[in-house]
This record gives C-alpha cells, structure tokens and sequence, in this order.
C-alpha cells in the first residue's frame, strides 16, 4: 500500500480534484506512514521539497477520520514572516476537510485573537515566543485551549537546535504535554543536514514516542532549468 492510499479518501479526492496533484512527491510518500503511525519525525527536504504537504496531509487525515477537536495541531516556525506566507496555505488545506486554520503573533489584533480563544481553530500556526504568551496568561485557558493537542510540527527545526531560542522552544514543549496530559507527537521538518538523529533527539525531549527521520535523498542532485 502506497502512502497515498492510507490517506482518508475525502482527502484523497481533494488532493487529486482540488489540487490537481498527479502524484505526490517521494518525501511526502515516504512521510505518510510514519506520522500516521505516531511515530515523532524529521522531515528532510531542500527549500521549495514539499515538506509542509509531507506533514499536514496525513494530520489532515487522521483529523478527518477520528474527528479531532481544536485546537488538535500547532504548527511553530522561527519567523512571523514564514507565518504569513504559510497562512493561506494552510487554510486552504484546512478548509479541503472542512476545517481551519488561524495565525496568532504580535502582529495579530487583540480582537481577532479573542474571537479564537472563543472558537479556536484545528490547526494554531505561531512562533515559540507567542505561544508562551499563550500559556502564561488567564488562569486555566491555556488547559482549554489545548486539552485536544495531538501533534507540534516544527518549520526550520535545524534553526532552532543549538539556539538560545531552541533551548525556550523545547520548555515550552514539555509544559504543552503537560497542559494536555499525554505524550504529544513531534513533526520536524528540515532542510538537508548531516545529523538528523541528533535533531530528532532534541525534538524528541520527554516523549516516548517511536522516531524516524524521513530523507528520500536527491537534494544534491543538478537543478533542471
């Protein structure tokens, strides 16, 4: 079985009819297994590799199967400006399956934040900074707003591990697993790098969870113009 066909079939549909893809690419095959499995990964790709499609599509499709509540996905990344140019992105996937996405960091109105905190969305896409604010403010939202947390993805993990910022990303992690009381899965995703255990180690931290890095290999390959 490809890992295509372990994908739920109103996604399948949705990828093939909406997005009119014709095949999916090897990282994003070979990623579908192991994130459905449980399994905490890291993604490997050039910039541009399909990464992002790698990750979501087979949470789209567990969302979708087991019904997950909101907020069930964060998606964290080093800099507002990926953020935003991720946002519509993910939405549209979101919305392929009926659900949706939200941006929060300090660029966000106050007003669009609380309209979230009344109805949050099933998928979070935020900075480490900004999701601490989260867990630090009123007395017992932070429980509320993630008692349904199955799955942290990590963009530009390799800028994170070694970094001032990663060793903050990492804390805040753990008291996420904590605020939602089981061991949340952990997405990575990479560029190209020498030591991607090391870095599935790191993201890693207190979970249990089987891990597996996804690398289809090719990055080093001569650009075709």
């Amino acid at each position: 079985m490809s890992g295509f066909d372990r994908l739920s079939p109103a996604l399948q549909y949705q990828i093939v009819n909406t997005l009119g893809f014709s095949d999916l690419r090897p990282v994003q095959n070979q990623s579908i297994g192991p994130i459905l499995d449980g399994d905490n990964c890291v993604v490997q790709a050039p910039t541009a590799g399909g990464k992002t499609e790698a990750a979501f599509f087979p949470l789209l499709s567990q969302m979708d199967e087991q019904d997950w509540k909101p907020v069930s996905v964060i998606y964290v990344a080093p800099l507002r400006a990926l953020l935003n140019n991720q946002e519509d992105r993910l939405h549209r996937y979101a919305q392929m399956i009926g659900r949706r996405a939200f941006k929060w960091h300090g660029d966000v109105s106050p007003s669009k934040k609380k309209a979230f905190c009344g109805d949050p969305a099933d998928i979070l896409l935020t900075t480490p900074e900004s999701l601490e604010v989260m867990l630090m403010s009123k007395k017992g939202q932070a429980q509320r707003l993630f008692r349904h947390l199955r799955v942290v993805v990590i963009d530009e993990i390799h800028a994170f591990v070694g970094d001032d910022r990663g060793g903050h990303l990492s804390a805040v992690l753990e008291r996420l697993s904590r605020y939602c009381g089981h061991d949340v899965q952990r997405i990575g995703l990479s560029a190209t790098v020498g030591n991607p255990e090391d870095i599935l180690e790191w993201a890693a931290g207190s979970s249990q969870r089987p891990g597996h890095v996804v690398n289809p290999g090719g990055a080093n390959r001569e650009p075709k113009l």
